[in-house]
């Protein structure tokens, strides 16, 4: 192949923020399922509000989903050493306090439903 050129094209997907990851596994390959997900709001219908959901789905093998565990472990290790602990935020913190009090009331009223009137 000495003397000829070779043209690469290059496909560049769109950013993607993901709010949620939800990982699985089968036999042959690990499945990360990025989740972006945001409310729509129309004005025409109030009753029937929609959320948006987009993903994006990657699958690696699964000796790449043990180096991609790997790198990411070094990556956000150099992280904490240059900005600090990465911490749970306050905001979140709290909606899980305020989860976990509201499942305990749940379990405490706790009925055994009658289906003989």
């Amino acid at each position: 192949m000495e003397g000829k050129k070779l043209n690469i094209g290059i496909n560049d997907g769109n950013e993607f923020f993901a709010h949620e990851v939800s990982m699985n596994f089968n036999p042959i390959q690990f499945i990360l399922d990025f989740k972006c997900i945001t409310p729509r709001v129309d004005p025409r219908t109030k009753e029937n509000p929609m959320l948006m959901i987009r993903h994006n789905v990657v699958m690696v093998d699964a000796f790449h989903a043990k180096k991609i565990h790997e790198m990411l472990g070094e990556v956000i290790r150099k992280y904490e050493e240059q900005h600090g602990r990465i911490e749970t935020p306050k905001a979140i913190k709290k909606a899980e306090k305020k989860s976990k009090t509201k499942e305990k009331k749940k379990d405490s009223t706790k009925t055994i439903p009658s289906y003989l009137g």
